[in-house]
């Protein structure tokens, strides 16, 4: 019996030593196919801090705004630029403020300014090439895609039910969806998750994300001119 039960012992320590072998050789070639070199680098962080710059802007600028209405409700803001692209318009609509505390509103650029200056924070971070917590590189990328859904249902809001376009609006939609976009692809090729990326790697490395992501914007831009037209700037 104490020779069968050894005899089982080294088969199963075999099998385990050859599970792991093949598990390793396995992580090895997934590293291997990961991309690499220069647009696979911090690049998609620069990317990703500019466009939550550019978005903070707006957010700024549209928290600017908001309280020059409060102040002056009959006041034509800046952005007002035509009957369809007016700020004023989709800041005075509930859509604008669906966050209410103890009687009390908060816009939503005010949460702009908060959410796009943590993603700046985070694209400096990975810029310097640190390997950032698994659960936190998740959490990053989580906050964006919330973040840009959150931006789309606001610009279906303004598009079909306001029926008013605010600027500073779109630039942090724009601002977003690229965030999203950067994001996405540092996590993959910098943080490398997840662990086996399979075919994430083939889709970063032959560059087919660029090509969606311009097709993308454009699909946006076009849906914008196709609703609105010429009413955009009448």
């Amino acid at each position: 019996m104490s020779t069968k039960h050894t005899l089982n012992a080294v088969r199963s320590s075999q099998h385990s030593q050859r599970d792991h072998g093949s598990s390793e050789i396995y992580a090895a070639l997934d590293a291997e196919r990961r991309p690499s070199g220069f647009w696979h680098g911090p690049i998609s962080y620069v990317v990703m801090c500019i466009a939550a710059a550019v978005g903070l802007f707006a957010s700024l600028m549209l928290a600017a705004d908001t309280l020059k209405l409060a102040r002056n409700p009959n006041k034509a803001l800046g952005c007002d630029i035509s009957s369809v692209l007016s700020c004023s318009r989709v800041a005075d609509s509930p859509q604008a403020e669906i966050v209410k505390f103890g009687g009390l509103s908060f816009p939503n650029a005010f949460f702009g300014i908060a959410v796009f200056s943590v993603f700046v924070t985070v694209a400096v971070v990975g810029m310097c090439r640190i390997m950032l917590p698994r659960w936190f590189a998740f959490c990053t990328w989580a906050g964006c895609a919330i973040a840009i859904l959150y931006s789309y249902w606001l610009f279906t809001q303004s598009m079909f039910v306001i029926k008013a376009l605010c600027p500073w609006c779109m630039t942090m939609m724009f601002a977003s969806t690229i965030m999203f976009m950067a994001c996405s692809h540092a996590t993959v090729t910098m943080q490398h998750m997840p662990r086996e990326a399979g075919w994430l790697n083939t889709y970063y490395r032959m560059r087919y994300d660029l090509m969606l992501d311009i097709v993308w914007i454009l699909a946006i831009i076009a849906l914008i001119f196709v609703k609105e037209g010429a009413a955009i700037f009448s």
